[in-house]
């Protein structure tokens, strides 16, 4: 079934919209943090409907775990990141506010080369740096440089990030996480109330995306609910074919 999109620009953000002979409202299931463990990344690629994996850079299994993905059918993101309001360490190849516009770019073609076949970035952490406009205007312009049909998915670690105000401006399809599904680790019954959650925002604006993390609890979960979703009216999209229809004429 074919789904043709468009966009609705209001007050600077970006809403999408569907419009298709099957107008379900849809869904977007992002799993952080592959790539230290290579247990997690198989245990998740087996999952029965297609998810995000978004992959650190710099990470033992990085590249394993993004070849893994592709080969199941799933979407790679770059899991770009970013310095942390409360001094936590955000791993290998960070951008941070002390770095220079040449060393920030530097950090991003270096996180690239590192996680192959990434469709999308979201930022790991960030909640510094996502509200630094200048560090992100030159992420989003070397990605845009790097790869023109990148999207940018903002995971909005903190409530005043401009990840996706600066992405859309720097001419990158954009959006925004909706749910933390997991937030309350290692809580199958939290998570399956985020699921709840996700559905109902879907339902309400047409389109949801939910991040989440590696955990055996989650992947549980997703594991019992990834199935019925179509039963429950709902549709699973990758966002790289949900954006670019957005953003495309």
């Amino acid at each position: 079934m074919r789904l043709w999109f468009t966009a609705l620009l209001t007050f600077g953000l970006l809403l999408p919209l569907i419009v298709s002979a099957d107008s379900r409202p849809v869904v977007a299931i992002v799993i952080d943090d592959f790539g230290h463990d290579p247990r997690e990344s198989r245990r998740a690629a087996a999952l029965p409907a297609p998810i995000h994996f978004a992959v650190l850079p710099h990470t033992p299994f990085a590249r394993m775990s993004s070849e893994l993905a592709v080969a199941h059918g799933h979407e790679v993101l770059l899991h770009l990141p970013m310095e942390a309001q409360n001094g936590s360490d955000p791993g290998p190849g960070a951008i941070l506010g002390r770095l220079s516009e040449e060393e920030t770019r530097q950090a991003v073609c270096d996180a690239l080369a590192s996680v192959p076949h990434a469709k999308g970035m979201n930022n790991h952490m960030g909640s510094l740096l996502s509200r630094e406009h200048h560090h992100l205007a030159w992420v989003m312009s070397e990605l845009r440089e790097q790869h023109p049909e990148l999207y940018v998915l903002d995971s909005r670690t903190h409530p005043e990030s401009q990840v996706r105000h600066i992405a859309s401006w720097a001419g990158l399809p954009a959006a925004q996480r909706n749910v933390f599904l997991d937030a309350e680790p290692h809580n199958e019954d939290f998570v399956r109330q985020q699921l709840t959650l996700l559905e109902r925002i879907a339902r309400r604006d047409g389109m949801a995306i939910g991040i989440g993390h590696p955990y055996p609890e989650t992947l549980q979960v997703l594991e019992e609910a990834l199935p019925g979703l179509k039963e429950r009216g709902i549709g699973l999209i990758k966002l790289s074919d949900y954006l670019v229809g957005v953003t495309q004429p």
